[in-house]
């Protein structure tokens, strides 16, 4: 009992003092990692572009960054800055520097801005490693949760190879793992550079999980450098694709010993269902690299190691069908755009947005060929044709259409000619069916009269 209460005493005098924080870090050690980052931290205030039920608004959120070079690079995500018209950053100093977006990459939420500033001598992070983290490390979490700039939560590693799963028809970073951590990260953190007590960056702050308490995820550095150097040199990421949905080993087979990684879904448009790759397979290597998956956290590395190869390389890809070896050849093809890019047609009162691969494959389309609506104004010319969300034009007035920007020109000219009727070749789900635009009078008038009527919502959002 003695002892025990010694223990304590001890203990708590050492808090007291300052010497011993979280995960055994002594204080000096947090207080100089902070240091060493703060000056480069960005509190970043985008102005985005956002389609909501129809119509284009601009709005303005907060989120964090963090300066890598002394002439002003900065990495953020990609949800904080991307589809910006406008980035507004308040430096640690809090001097206020609008910058340019050099690139971005949706498929692993980063985005890279440069200030507009002639300096070249701004406090720059140094970029550490995440290959060699181990959890029970301590960490900082820097940057301006729900906007309040120059913060700074303390806690450890959880997992160093966290595996998110999909979210519907949204792939959640498919090419990395994430670090999670028990450093509080939330709302306006994303962008954010996670640090160790060398004040090394070793991830880039970006999700929460709803509803739990102190549960983050950062992407790791190793995987940033690579997307950040890319996008300083090409403004963006270009990636391979051979059409593969995957899937870890456990969905086909209980034997531990049984290698590769199985064959979920391929694409039918793909260069490997063309090459001859088929759903059920299990693939044992690419490229002469063997690929293993036998839990989930391994997946991200197949589908790397395919994305890495370059676009238009005629590679091996050895597989097991049935009981049987086979080697395919396959010529990767580019991955496509994780998002489509979005437009308003305010004559006709709806936004949509390009086909993507994945949302043709889900429609059974033979190609990306059409627009996808991602929504129309109530009362307005398209809703009261009874045009929705979710529905993909094909065609209007027999006119095939190939992309946003081919119905854009075909629209416009409908708009400028006010041909009174248009008809549209529509698909929702399984089902066609033709929709018939009146072009009669304009979105408010519509509005007006809808607002008057006593019909209800049919297509209410």
């Amino acid at each position: 009992m003695r002892k025990a209460m010694w223990s304590l005493l001890v203990l708590t005098a050492l808090l007291t003092s300052g010497c011993v924080t979280t995960g055994g870090a002594s204080q000096s050690a947090v207080l100089r990692a902070k240091a060493r980052v703060a000056p480069a931290l960005v509190h970043i205030r985008p102005v985005k572009e956002v389609f909501s039920r129809g119509r284009r608004e601009e709005v303005q959120i907060v989120g964090s960054g963090f300066i890598i070079s002394a002439d002003g690079y900065v990495v953020t995500n990609e949800h904080v800055a991307g589809q910006s018209k406008f980035v507004r950053c308040v430096l640690y100093n809090r001097e206020v520097v609008d910058a340019e977006v050099v690139g971005t990459d949706p498929y692993t939420d980063l985005a890279v801005l440069k200030l507009t500033t002639d300096a070249d001598d701004l406090p720059f992070c140094r970029l550490g490693r995440s290959d060699n983290l181990e959890a029970g490390q301590t960490v900082l979490a820097m940057g301006s949760p729900h906007g309040l700039a120059r913060s700074v939560s303390l806690g450890i590693v959880s997992v160093t190879d966290r595996y998110l799963e999909d979210r519907g028809d949204q792939m959640v970073s498919p090419f990395n793992t994430w670090i999670q951590t028990d450093a509080a990260i939330n709302p306006g953190n994303s962008g954010g550079p996670l640090v160790n007590l060398k004040g090394e960056v070793i991830g880039v702050n970006a999700r929460m999980l709803s509803g739990a308490q102190n549960v983050g995820f950062a992407i790791p550095i190793d995987i940033a450098k690579e997307v950040i150097d890319e996008i300083i040199a090409e403004g963006r990421v270009t990636r391979s694709w051979i059409g593969e949905t995957l899937q870890s080993m456990r969905a086909k087979t209980d034997d531990p010993t049984q290698k590769g990684v199985v064959v979920a879904d391929v694409d039918p448009l793909s260069s490997g269902y063309e090459a001859g790759l088929r759903a059920g397979d299990v693939m044992l290597s690419v490229n002469g690299i063997p690929t293993n998956a036998r839990f989930e956290e391994g997946l991200p590395a197949v589908r790397k190691l395919i994305a890495d190869i370059p676009v238009g390389a005629e590679i091996p890809v050895r597989v097991l069908r049935g009981n049987e070896e086979i080697e395919l050849k396959v010529t990767t093809a580019e991955r496509s755009a994780l998002k489509g890019s979005q437009a308003e047609l305010p004559q006709w009162g709806f936004t949509a947005v390009n086909l993507t691969p994945a949302v043709a494959r889900r429609a059974q389309l033979s190609s990306t060929n059409g627009i996808l609506v991602t929504g129309s104004q109530m009362g307005g010319i398209a809703y009261n044709a009874g045009l929705k969300k979710g529905d993909i034009i094909l065609r209007v007035d027999d006119i095939e259409i190939e992309n946003l920007a081919h119905f854009d020109r075909v629209y416009g000219a409908l708009v400028r000619s006010k041909k009174p009727r248009v008809l549209l070749d529509v698909k929702h789900g399984a089902l066609t069916r033709f929709v018939l635009v009146k072009q009669n009078g304009n979105l408010e008038e519509n509005a007006a009269q809808s607002a008057s009527s006593d019909e209800g919502d049919g297509h209410a959002e």
